[in-house]
C-alpha cells in the first residue's frame, strides 16, 4: 500500500514535471513571437529607437517573470509568497530609483511627443544649445560657445521649453533711441530703408515700424522683421550695425542718457 502511494506521488510529480517543461516550451515560443509582434508594431509607429528597446526589454522581462509563476504553479509550489516577495522587492526598486524612473518616464514622453528633435536649438531653465542626444535618461545640449550640458529629462517635462527651430520663420526685433530733436518720420524712413536692403528679410510680413516708448533723453522707436531662422543672428546683427551707420549719416543722433540739473541759490 505504501508502494502504491510512493508510485502514485512519483506519477503525479512526474506528471508535473512534464507539464512544467511543456509549459517552459510553449512560453519561450510564445514569448519570443509576442516580442516578435510588438517589434513589428514598433517599427511602424513614430516612436524613436531607444523607446522600442525600452518597450521590449520591459515587455521580456514581465513576461519571462509571469512564465516562471506559471511553471511553479504547475509544479504545485506554493507561489503567494513568491509574488509577495516580488512586489516588495518592486517597491523597494522603485522607492530607490525614483529620480531615475521619473527621468526614464520623461525620456519616453520626449520621444513620443517629440517637443524638439536632434539638431533643433532650444532653451530649458534658462539653458540654451543645440540638442546633441535624445536619451532615456538625460538630454544632451551643445551650446554656442561648445559646451557640452546633461539635462535630466524629469527636469525637461517639468520646465518651460521654448524651441527656436520647429517654425520655418522668426522675427527680429530691435529697438533704437533717437533724440527728441531728430526727425521721427525720417527715422521711420531710415529703419525701413535698411531693412529693405537686406535681402534675407522677407517683404512678407512686411517690417513693422513704430514708436515704442518715451523715454527720459530718447524717443524709442520699435523695428521688427521676418527672416528665415537659419538667418535670424545674421539679420539681428546687421540691423544693429547698418542702423547705428545710416543714423549717423542721416544726422540722426542717438543720444546718451542725461540729466538736467538746476541749482537754486
Amino acid at each position: 500500500m505504501d508502494m502504491e502511494k510512493i508510485l502514485d506521488k512519483v506519477l503525479d510529480y512526474s506528471g508535473s514535471v512534464l507539464l512544467a517543461v511543456v509549459i517552459l516550451i510553449a512560453g519561450f515560443l510564445l514569448i519570443k513571437g509576442v516580442l516578435k509582434i510588438i517589434s513589428k508594431a514598433l517599427d511602424k509607429s513614430a516612436l524613436d529607437a531607444s523607446v522600442h528597446k525600452f518597450i521590449l526589454t520591459a515587455t521580456r522581462y514581465s513576461l519571462y517573470i509571469l512564465l516562471v509563476v506559471v511553471i511553479l504553479t504547475s509544479l504545485k509550489v506554493p507561489t503567494t509568497p513568491l509574488v509577495t516577495m516580488l512586489g516588495a522587492c518592486g517597491a523597494a526598486v522603485a522607492l530607490a530609483l525614483k529620480d531615475s524612473l521619473g527621468n526614464i518616464a520623461g525620456g519616453i514622453i520626449i520621444l513620443a511627443n517629440k517637443p524638439f528633435l536632434r539638431g533643433e536649438f532650444i532653451e530649458i531653465a534658462g539653458i540654451s544649445g543645440s540638442v546633441q542626444s535624445i536619451d532615456l535618461l538625460v538630454t544632451t545640449l551643445k551650446t554656442a560657445d561648445n559646451k557640452v550640458i546633461t539635462i535630466p529629462n524629469g527636469t525637461i517635462t517639468t520646465s518651460v521649453l521654448v524651441n527656436y527651430s520647429r517654425e520655418e520663420m522668426r522675427r527680429v526685433d530691435c529697438q533704437f533711441g533717437i533724440s527728441y530733436e531728430s526727425d521721427l518720420v525720417k527715422a521711420k524712413d531710415v529703419l525701413l530703408a535698411v531693412a529693405e536692403s537686406n535681402p534675407y528679410i522677407f517683404a512678407d510680413p512686411e517690417p513693422v515700424i513704430g514708436v515704442a516708448a518715451h523715454q527720459d533723453s530718447s524717443v524709442l522707436l520699435d523695428l521688427k522683421v521676418w527672416c528665415s531662422t537659419a538667418k535670424y543672428f545674421d539679420v539681428k546683427y546687421f540691423l544693429e550695425e547698418q542702423v547705428k551707420l545710416a543714423f549717423d549719416e542721416a544726422g540722426i543722433t542717438i543720444p546718451y542718457p542725461q540729466m538736467d540739473v538746476r541749482v537754486i541759490k
